[in-house]
């Protein structure tokens, strides 16, 4: 059997999701106004004038924070299907989950030694 038979539907999926995209793109752009007033052409349009730099610099260890968070948020997920089937897996399995677990220990340990969980 030729394999691309196996992806019949999905390209036909494609195809239609591809369709409909192009087809709504271009009825918003169509529908859409274009009168663009002086008002539309300003930096906000509220009606006040902006004061100041539009670029405000803020300090690494905000990013850093929200980094390690969202690292260590993502990384935990990967635990749940592992949760999930601990029984069919085996003594294998446990083993790579703890190895795991303990990459993550020792990351946070790093990131608690550089101060990227300080938030003053």
């Amino acid at each position: 059997m030729f394999i691309l038979q196996k992806y019949y539907y999905f390209f036909v999926f494609l195809f239609i999701i591809s369709f409909f995209s192009i087809i709504i793109f271009s009825i918003s752009k169509w529908i859409a106004p274009t009168n663009k007033g002086p008002e539309k052409l300003t930096s906000y349009e509220s009606g006040i004038e902006p004061i100041g730099e539009a670029c405000i610099q803020f300090q690494i260890r905000y990013y850093m924070f929200a980094l390690v968070f969202v690292i260590f948020d993502v990384e935990t997920v990967f635990l749940y299907p592992w949760a999930m089937s601990f029984y069919n897996f085996g003594i294998s399995s446990f083993i790579e989950a703890l190895i795991f677990i303990f990459i993550l220990i020792i990351g946070l340990v790093y990131a608690w030694r550089k101060g990227a969980l300080e938030w003053s």
